[in-house]
């Protein structure tokens, strides 16, 4: 397997989808991960190399399971794309201890527990991209996004503080933080009415910067965090 490989988690729609085909266009193999295997194979269909890899990012076993599956089928993984999110939309008394947990482990620690475990084959390999998809939440939350952005400010400081202690080892953190995204997940928390799609972005512009990142066009960003909105027009 000489093509570059990537795994991209929340890979069957969205954001996901398009970093999935963004990459394969630029010539990565894909793996392609999420917990809905429909979705993941209708983005499959769209890739030129893609493994898929029905996994819940929460779950140690499931993570252990798609590095080991990665490795297994192209033998080298040179790409992270923590995509994989939940935001819920709920005041501060409504959201119980254990939904704010829930929050906590698929947007933040999914994403350390991840990296982690592809750590050791990035170091192995002297290089390596890990690029977190966080938000504009974590610094300008919405009402009701009290988990969900308290989850993107953590992720922004796990991106910074392991761009600096991959750095002597060839490796690359980056993080992505888009504004409001024209995705399934925000339109079941916003309608049009309320925020029209003149503001939103697209998935594929998210897209184009996560490959930017990955492919080494935005390489000196590694530890920081890059901002994307759409001004309305």
């Amino acid at each position: 397997m000489n093509d570059p490989v990537a795994i991209i988690t929340g890979a069957g729609r969205g954001i996901g989808n398009a970093t999935a085909i963004e990459l394969n266009r630029r010539g990565f193999a894909v793996v392609l991960v999420s917990r809905s295997e429909p979705e993941l194979a209708q983005t499959a269909k769209a890739c030129r190399t893609a493994l898929v890899v029905c996994a819940d990012v929460t779950v140690q076993a499931d993570v252990d399971r798609i590095v080991a599956e990665s490795l297994g089928k192209f033998g080298r993984i040179d790409a992270l794309v923590n995509n994989a999110g939940y935001a819920p939309m709920l005041s501060v008394e409504a959201t119980s201890p254990d939904e704010f947990r829930k929050v906590l482990e698929v947007n933040l620690t999914a994403a350390f527990t991840l990296s982690r475990k592809c750590w050791p084959t990035f170091v192995k390999q002297s290089a390596g991209v890990i690029v977190n998809v966080s938000s504009m939440a974590a610094k300008d939350p919405l009402r009701g996004f009290a988990a969900y952005g308290a989850a993107k400010a953590g992720l922004n400081i796990l991106g910074l503080t392991m761009a600096r202690e991959g750095a002597p080892h060839g490796i690359r953190v980056h993080t992505i933080a888009p504004g409001s995204v024209e995705t399934k997940m925000f339109r079941a928390l916003v309608d049009e009415k309320t925020w029209p799609r003149e503001k939103t972005l697209a998935p594929a512009d998210v897209a184009a910067m996560i490959a930017g990142c990955v492919t080494g066009e935005l390489k000196y960003t590694s530890g920081e965090v890059i901002y994307i909105r759409r001004e309305p027009a």
